[in-house]
């Protein structure tokens, strides 16, 4: 139930608030909505294209938090209510974005305007009418690590001050213009510093959140199911749908990168401390994500596969993953960072957030989500016809 008597960090009473969430259909935006009802006071204006992944929390009338979100179906690329809308709230959260990594190098406009044109008018419209926002970044904005330039058998390798990611120390180090799968983290990384500008120039109160790869029920898609069929969703979601087809995992170059993943409701944890704590988070950048789940993509496959035969109770495949290359799989101009492991010091002297959950227990509970919600869907998908009589 919403609590009335919330304090924030510092002991003081935390007063209701209307925020306006943009993306609030999607995966975060989903899981943020259902913590917002279930456990504060605050009201939510949802703006979204769909609301497939919220209409639990629309539906039916009579839920207890009715009154406290209102669904807005809309793009932000062309609807002018989005600036009464904002203007109508306290608080903006972004989510909106393409963040899909097959999309960035074979629809490289789609993304940069999705990521950083589109992305304009909210920040514009917040500073105007001196609204705070919290923006939705992404851990790809630190390209790739200073240690892959290093020779492979340099012990500089092992030092963590050349590949742990820090919000204000870490430079972005992106790979040349003709891959141009780093059109996205170029888009956002821009879109950062526009917002960074509006703080210093014109005051407006931001928050910058980086998200580490966040992971749990409802993420991404699974093609031709909640997808388009042509579709190549994210790392945990490509091998979600193979582990539901009994297909190979593929894994790209080797499946050698190197990534950190955080449970969502953790992750959300977090976003919700920078919601009732403007004055430890405006002007911040965070990293959200949990250094200790770290693992290669190969590793990652590994226990996936593990862990779908647990909660399925379907046995492994003989040939449970094979190897591709990144050109063969994303197409050409693709490329792509070492390792991704964040520095946690700004977000945890600032909120004293830290995450829980291991990575074992984040892929048993997104499987289980996934096994039981999409099963019977891909089994009917993938059927064969009846033979004519």
């Amino acid at each position: 139930m919403a609590s009335g008597n919330r304090v924030d960090l510092s002991g003081n009473p935390v007063k209701p608030i209307t925020i306006c969430m943009i993306g609030a259909g999607g995966f975060i935006g989903s899981h943020l909505c259902e913590k917002l009802m279930a456990e504060t006071p605050h009201k939510v204006l949802a703006l979204d294209v769909y609301n497939d992944k919220i209409k639990h929390l629309l539906e039916p009338d009579t839920l207890p938090w009715a009154d406290r979100i209102q669904f807005h179906r809309l793009n932000i690329k062309n609807d002018s209510r989005l600036e009464s809308l904002i203007r109508m709230a306290d608080l903006t959260i972004n989510l909106a974005a393409i963040c899909t990594p097959a999309d960035y190098n074979t629809r490289p406009l789609d993304t940069i305007y999705s990521n950083f044109i589109d992305a304009i008018p909210v920040v514009k419209y917040c500073s105007g009418n001196s609204k705070r926002l919290i923006h939705f970044s992404t851990c790809e904005v630190y390209g790739k690590t200073i240690g892959s330039f290093l020779p492979k058998d340099s012990p500089l390798r092992q030092d963590p001050s050349y590949y742990v990611l820090s919000e204000d120390t870490s430079p972005c180090i992106f790979g040349s213009i003709e891959k141009q799968r780093w059109s996205y983290a170029c888009a956002k990384q821009l879109i950062e510093r526009l917002i960074y500008a509006e703080g210093a120039e014109n005051g407006l109160d931001f928050t910058i959140v980086r998200p580490f790869n966040w992971i749990g029920p409802r993420m991404d898609f699974i093609p031709g199911i909640d997808g388009p069929s042509e579709g190549v969703p994210r790392v945990l979601a490509c091998f979600s749908n193979n582990l539901l087809r009994r297909e190979p995992l593929k894994l790209v170059d080797g499946g050698q990168s190197q990534r950190t993943f955080v449970y969502i409701k953790d992750a959300i944890e977090a976003v919700l401390l920078m919601i009732e704590n403007p004055s430890r988070s405006n002007g911040q950048i965070f990293n959200v994500g949990n250094p200790n789940n770290e693992v290669t993509v190969k590793q990652l496959a590994e226990m996936m596969t593990e862990v779908y035969a647990k909660v399925s109770g379907e046995p492994s495949l003989q040939t449970p993953t094979i190897d591709i290359s990144s050109e063969e799989f994303y197409g050409v101009g693709y490329d792509d960072s070492d390792k991704r492991i964040p520095d946690m010091t700004i977000i945890n002297r600032q909120l004293g957030w830290n995450p829980k959950t291991s990575l074992w227990d984040l892929l048993e509970s997104t499987l289980t989500y996934q096994h039981r919600t999409y099963a019977e869907a891909i089994k009917q998908a993938t059927a064969k016809p009846a033979a004519s009589s």
